[in-house]
């Protein structure tokens, strides 16, 4: 260790979705500075008979941490009051909550069942909001907390046949930097990472090559540093892939002034309105003193 780590010691994380991919490495992480981790994913047991939540957290125990596995969806309607719980009894407490868990349903749009888009915003939308809110009041109460959510390149940006993902994704940013407005005078700071790595959900549609270098490994160092008592970022979207971390932003130009402008002006100005020459970030996130 050296002597300016940044440590997680006595701190209780829990992070869902946390039995492969970026969820496993973020927990790995933080276990290795020294937090207590919840790890969270889907009940569905392997050759060995072993949950991927459950074998996480014995490979953290393996490596001298500490975590406690929670089976089931963060879809389910009982799951995030559940997951608290199991923190709140294995530790005592929740100091950082993880919002990863995420599937696909991709289809055009036209193509798109009720179904797949259910099944995607229960867990990406519904899932980050119900074990948020059940987190809120410890965090609340202890005047304390450090809360990610996960958005995407597709969320932000668009992308073919992810309706159903890029919603939920976009939802979360709404949600994500109103949590930061509210959470502020309680401690807690809230933040979106929009990641990209080589994981089981995303492999497929990356060629090989890129599978190393997308590591998830790349990705967990910025939402560990989200994490950490001396972040005070609130309300911000970072991005972080392949070992390039960077900020994301929603802007506003300067646009054309007219009280009176009719249709035609807005057509005969829409590049005035379009030019990004000068903008500004409206209602932008705050860095507040540690505490």
């Amino acid at each position: 260790m050296t002597k300016d780590q940044l440590r997680f010691d006595d701190r209780v994380a829990i992070v869902t979705g946390a039995g492969g991919g970026l969820g496993r490495a973020y927990a790995l992480l933080l276990a290795s500075r020294g937090a207590h981790v919840v790890v969270n994913d889907v009940d569905r047991k392997d050759d060995t008979g072993r949950t991927p939540a459950a074998a996480v957290a014995a490979e953290i125990a393996e490596l001298g941490g500490s975590a406690v596995a929670h089976d089931g969806s963060i879809a389910e309607p009982s799951a995030g009051p559940a997951v608290v719980d199991t923190a709140m009894q294995a530790f005592g407490r929740v100091d950082i909550v993880v919002n990863n868990a995420g599937i696909v349903r991709d289809r055009s749009f036209g193509k798109m069942s009720d179904q797949d888009i259910k099944d995607v915003l229960d867990v990406h939308l519904h899932g980050t909001i119900g074990l948020t809110r059940a987190a809120w009041a410890v965090l609340r109460e202890r005047q304390y907390g450090r809360v990610v959510m996960t958005t995407s390149v597709a969320g932000l940006w668009g992308n073919l046949g992810q309706a159903n993902y890029s919603a939920a994704k976009a939802g979360l940013v709404g949600l994500g930097r109103t949590l930061a407005v509210e959470g502020a005078r309680y401690g807690i700071r809230v933040n979106l990472i929009s990641p990209g790595a080589a994981t089981a959900m995303t492999s497929g549609m990356l060629p090989e090559h890129l599978h190393e270098r997308m590591s998830p490994d790349r990705v967990a160092p910025m939402v560990a540093y989200l994490c950490h008592e001396s972040c005070t970022l609130t309300g911000e979207i970072l991005f972080a892939a392949a070992g390039r971390y960077a900020r994301n932003l929603i802007i506003e130009t300067a646009g054309y002034e007219n009280p009176d402008a009719t249709v035609e002006d807005i057509a005969a100005h829409l590049p005035d309105i379009l030019d990004t020459t000068s903008w500004t970030v409206p209602a932008q996130a705050v860095q507040l003193p540690p505490g």
